[in-house]
């Protein structure tokens, strides 16, 4: 498996981490509230298993190799951990991981490396988590992202660091997350960001002493004994949650000059009340010296120190990228500092959606020998006559889609396109109404947003998925299948629904629902941990029409009702890697069933990438046999809200 995990970048709220600890003792001290977000620059790393070593190939400063190879026992990782050094990082979490789970080895090869070491971009956290979503992922621990951070905190403080608890949130990749100090107790929030924003990290070419600025400032807790403690638990306490409160607020607003204000703003506020408690290191002069160097501001909306602040490493708010490209020309010609780029990137939009609907139908025959079933007529909310595939369509298109493709078979071309390309000839359209000459132009113009692949062998589900890499060009896209309708009492069609769960995670997404024990023997099926952010489900295992005791025994869903389980609705977001996971498959004819499934492929991706599931506000009808058909031409009409998408 290939892993990559980013440094981490405090935006807000430094040092209030360890501050907010410290509520376990005095509960008059304020929560501590940060604002962290991981960076482009990162630690590239191949795992896999091995049978009774732990080995970390991995690259240092110069790009020189180094090995280090430990028996994967408990006494030797700890030893190694408490050496401290490199590796001690990654045996720690390896000593971590022995003493909770039963695991072999692993042999880890740190292929690249571009995030700057004593920057206080966290490339010890990157190093525990890396180890730590190494075994997840290898020996499918079954561990959220969350679980992830908690195992490399663990990991971390074996070693003789000390870091604090915000580290290891670089687990989260490239998007901004409140983090929340309540002694022991640690709450993660991710904010969602409707535009990019333009970071740049510079490094002020000084130096800092962080021991000396973390030990004077925890001299001023649990319990202030002068204006000078009072002022720095005033700053990292209702100042903090103040500023950090605004932040959040303009994070999810895409407010970024707000943003720059606030920076300027926490900058000014941290000298005034932390320098006096550590004036040598805190007053920074190389520091100040690039905030107020005026041919930047032009660029900018603001900036402010990094970390544990004083002369180590400088954050920029830019303007746009043309900014942060000029600001960064400037830093380096004007002040000879080195930067690197930071882009906070908007939630990826879904635009594509792929609906496979090649298959021949067997359990409708003989009526799908002269029809296909996808063209089977249904009866919608508004009382219209239509095929099934339009209606399908349609929920894509209501949810944002803006280009569709279905795969057929290539002699079926001619019936899809005559629903979506072709006007009735023109003595049946002047019998039409005025109402269903207009309906015709609206067909046309769905039709311009369709594009028809084929599958002309049926190699099953995975395989017709597959024949759309090509047209989804390194994109995440939206499935549906072919032979089920949607239907939503919300104002959100259930496609939006889940396309919004993507926009917040980047994580691939499945639509689900409850289904009774008695039923799961006919859907795919999930379980995991509710991860408590808009009723999504971190996914642990998906299960292709499991037993009902197999469900019982595997698939419990905390929350539900006795003998409930969550079966998937027939919607997904999925991300581009699904695409070499299929090929994977596909190359070397692994098959199940004697086809190539989508399942499977599902679980991998949930184990490199991780995987939401949403429990749609909606209701599923299928037509694939004919009791269920029946049942559709009977209610879907009662239930259909979809609005005509291009109305």
């Amino acid at each position: 498996m290939n892993i990559f995990v980013p440094g981490r970048i405090c935006l807000f709220g430094e040092h209030s981490d360890w501050a907010g600890g410290y509520r376990r003792i005095n509960a008059a001290i304020e929560k501590g509230y940060t604002i962290i977000t991981g960076t482009n620059q990162g630690i590239y790393a191949d795992v896999k298993q091995h049978p009774s070593r732990f080995i970390f190939h991995a690259l240092d400063q110069d790009g020189k190799w180094q090995t280090y190879d430990l028996p994967m026992e408990s006494q030797a990782l700890l030893e190694a951990a408490e050496a401290g050094g490199f590796i001690s990082y990654a045996a720690g979490v390896a000593y971590q991981v022995l003493t909770n789970y039963r695991v072999r080895g692993i042999e880890i090869t740190n292929t690249r490396m571009d995030l700057p070491l004593k920057k206080g971009l966290s490339s010890s956290a990157a190093v525990c988590v890396l180890t730590a979503r190494a075994f997840n992922r290898v020996y499918d621990l079954k561990l959220t992202v969350r679980g992830e951070m908690e195992l490399a905190y663990l990991g971390e403080i074996t070693t003789p660091s000390r870091c604090g608890r915000m580290d290891q949130g670089c687990a989260y990749g490239n998007r901004p997350i409140l983090m929340i100090y309540d002694g022991d107790r640690l709450e993660v929030k991710e904010l969602s960001v409707p535009q990019s924003l333009y970071y740049i990290i510079v490094d002020l070419k000084a130096s800092k002493d962080t021991k000396e600025i973390l030990n004077r400032l925890n001299h001023c807790y649990p319990f202030a004994d002068d204006d000078v403690q009072r002022g720095v638990q005033e700053y990292l306490g209702p100042i903090n949650r103040d500023i950090v409160a605004q932040a959040v607020a303009a994070f999810r607003n895409g407010d970024a000059p707000t943003l720059g204000r606030l920076m300027t703003e926490a900058q000014t506020k941290f000298d005034s009340a932390m320098q006096p408690a550590c004036p040598n290191q805190l007053t920074a002069p190389v520091l100040h010296r690039l905030l107020q160097h005026q041919p930047l501001q032009q660029y900018l909306y603001g900036g402010k120190g990094v970390g544990s602040q004083g002369d180590g490493t400088a954050q920029l708010l830019a303007k746009d990228r043309e900014s942060q490209l000029a600001a960064i020309q400037c830093i380096e010609k004007d002040l000879g500092m080195h930067c690197l780029d930071l882009v906070i990137h908007s939630g990826r939009k879904v635009r594509k959606a792929v609906i496979p609907a090649a298959g021949f139908g067997t359990r409708l025959f003989p009526a799908t020998k002269a029809l296909k079933k996808e063209l089977f007529p249904i009866i919608d909310g508004q009382g219209r006559a239509k095929p099934v595939i339009l209606a399908i369509v349609e929920e894509a298109l209501s949810a944002g889609i803006e280009e569709v493709c279905i795969i057929i078979q290539s002699q079926d071309r001619e019936l899809f396109e005559e629903i979506f390309c072709s006007p009735p000839p023109i003595e049946n359209f002047n019998k039409l109404s005025h109402e269903n000459q207009d309906y015709c132009k609206y067909l046309m113009e769905v039709g311009n947003r369709i594009t028809f692949l084929s599958q002309d062998t049926q190699e099953g589900f995975g395989h017709a998925v597959y024949c759309a890499k090509d047209w989804i060009q390194n994109e995440p896209f939206l499935l549906l299948l072919g032979d089920h309708l949607y239907t939503s009492p919300t104002d959100q069609s259930c496609a939006r629904q889940i396309l919004s769960v993507y926009e917040e995670n980047g994580q691939s997404v499945v639509a689900v629902e409850e289904t009774p024990a008695d039923q799961v023997q006919h859907f795919g099926c999930v379980t995991g941990a509710w991860t408590n952010v808009n009723g999504t489900l971190n996914v642990s295992e998906f299960a292709e029409k499991p037993s009902a005791s197999y469900a019982r025994e595997k698939l419990q869903v905390d929350g539900l009702p006795p003998d409930m389980f969550l079966t998937v609705f027939g919607q997904y977001i999925l991300n581009p890697r699904i695409f070499s996971l299929l090929e994977e498959n596909i190359k070397h004819n692994m098959r199940e069933r004697g086809e190539f499934q989508l399942t499977t492929c599902l679980d991998k991706l949930r184990q490199e990438e991780g995987f939401q599931a949403c429990r749609v506000k909606g209701k599923r009808f299928d037509i694939g046999n004919p009791q269920a058909y029946q049942q559709t031409l009977q209610e879907f009409a009662a239930y259909d809200r979809t609005p005509q998408p291009l109305a």
